[in-house]
């Protein structure tokens, strides 16, 4: 009997442990994390004196780049999800590779922090968002994609510096 117990303990907290992988924050958490290590190694390749690269004029540079992705991590982050118990990040102007690089981590360790206090019920409420009503969910899915957006054209600003590009892990 007492192995019988034992047993069935052990199966629960295993289930339970999975369940909560397969959440929608623990896989954000988890993509999050893996995210925020591509980028950092894609702000590393690039050398200093290439931050103010861009392709054609109108493009931002790879710094602008860089800046652009942590500023829309801070307004998306802190604007639909940031609770009491945060500070709302001061606006910076980072000016070196190594501040800039400072400043993405902190960001993307702030974010984490931020979406790890959400509840799941709360990815469903709805809010005012600029192109109409979105949920929490559809907000956390934007978060990830527009680093992605941009961590493309990163990738293409390296190629065009002949620099290889970090490889990329997806999970």
């Amino acid at each position: 009997m007492k192995i019988k117990n034992l047993l069935i303990a052990f199966i629960v907290l295993i289930s339970n442990n999975l369940i909560a992988q397969n959440d929608a924050i623990s896989a954000f958490l988890l993509k999050w994390e893996n995210s925020k290590n591509y980028l950092i190694e894609i702000a590393d390749a690039m050398p200093e004196e290439s931050y103010n690269f861009k392709p054609i004029e109108r493009q931002m540079s790879f710094k602008e780049q860089l800046l652009h992705i942590r500023t829309n991590m801070v307004w998306l982050s802190e604007t639909y999800f940031m609770n009491e118990n945060f500070t709302k990040t001061n606006k910076i102007n980072p000016t070196t590779k190594k501040e800039i690089i400072e400043e993405l981590t902190i960001t993307f360790n702030k974010v984490s922090k931020i979406i790890n206090q959400t509840s799941l019920d709360d990815l469903t409420t709805k809010v005012d968002f600029f192109v109409g009503s979105k949920s929490k969910l559809q907000i956390l899915n934007l978060l990830q994609d527009h680093v992605t957006h941009h961590r493309g054209q990163l990738i293409v600003y390296l190629n065009l510096n002949n620099i290889t590009p970090p490889k990329y892990s997806g999970w």
